[in-house]
């Protein structure tokens, strides 16, 4: 069996796949399988991949599912994923020709069961330079919510995770209806309970598209998807590894987004009630503005 899954959840991206296949083609080192999930697409993707598949160039396993949203994807790729280690690569991204084997070097000199895995960061495809720039020197690991929480490290990382631990998790539960509910839900359970370790290495190039990106439209994902916020923000509070400002915005979110989803248990149901109590003004007020913003 192999070491690692490069997982791929995909939603008509046959435009862009074929360049993660020429660098996953690359690896110097073949200790991984590309296990690509298919999210309902109807450009072709199914065809394509099952030509490469042919080939025998990359061990490659295809599913495909009905359309569901990023999350259920990541949910059926730890459903299936048998391997030790873990990462998923976006279908419009590629990884270094080395990123393979210094993950699996960096993982077998350093890594134990103390650890959730592996954190390195993202290249921009053009400029080849880290999204947001590099980690500390002389940081060895971190807990995931310190990144943004302590200012530790503001751009893209790429976590690289043990399976076990991904699967006590998965799958993520998300709302009828709702698709824009961030995988990174199921990162922050594992990861403010055990560290990840730190690679100031490139396991990822990304390059950003302009049309359908998660990251992108966000307020029109607040109204899309209000009880997956609201979740995520319940979540956010509870964090051991985090900081009370980060606690009082997650709960100025939490507010506004249950006030979205017409949720009259807002109180009842968060796990700091004098916490949301405080944030109930600027949290009606970012309700305000979200709804401005989507007029």
């Amino acid at each position: 069996m192999k070491t690692l899954t490069v997982f791929t959840p995909t939603y008509n991206r046959a435009h862009t796949l074929p360049r993660l296949h020429e660098s996953l083609k690359g690896q110097t080192c073949p200790d991984f399988e590309w296990l690509v999930i298919d999210d309902g697409s109807t450009d072709g993707t199914e065809e394509l991949v099952r030509r490469w598949m042919a080939e025998s160039t990359v061990p490659i396993r295809y599913i495909r599912k009905e359309n569901g949203g990023l999350y259920t994807g990541y949910n059926t790729a730890y459903t299936n994923i048998g391997t030790e280690l873990n990462v998923c690569i976006d279908s419009d991204d590629a990884m270094p020709p080395d990123a393979v084997g210094k993950i699996l070097q960096l993982w077998r000199g350093r890594g134990s069961d103390r650890y959730a895995g592996l954190l390195g960061l993202d290249l921009d495809m053009d400029t080849r330079q880290a999204v947001g720039g590099t980690f500390p020197e002389g940081m060895d690991s971190c807990f995931f919510p310190e990144l943004y929480a302590r200012n530790i490290h503001r751009g893209d990382t790429k976590p690289v995770l043990r399976t076990d631990l991904m699967k006590q998790v998965a799958p993520q539960e998300g709302f009828p209806g709702e698709k824009n509910f961030n995988p990174v839900y199921m990162l922050l359970q594992v990861s403010d309970k055990y560290p990840l370790l730190i690679a100031n290495e490139a396991f990822c190039l990304v390059q950003y598209q302009t049309g359908d990106s998660m990251s992108r439209n966000i307020w029109r994902q607040y109204i899309d998807s209000p009880r997956s916020f609201a979740k995520m923000r319940r979540l956010e509070m509870t964090l051991e590894h985090t900081t009370a400002s980060s606690r009082l915005r997650s709960a100025v979110h939490y507010v506004a987004e249950c006030l979205l989803a017409r949720d009259r248990g807002w109180l009842r149901n968060a796990p700091r009630k004098g916490l949301v109590l405080l944030a109930a003004l600027p949290g009606f007020l970012l309700h305000f503005l979200i709804r401005f913003k989507n007029r």
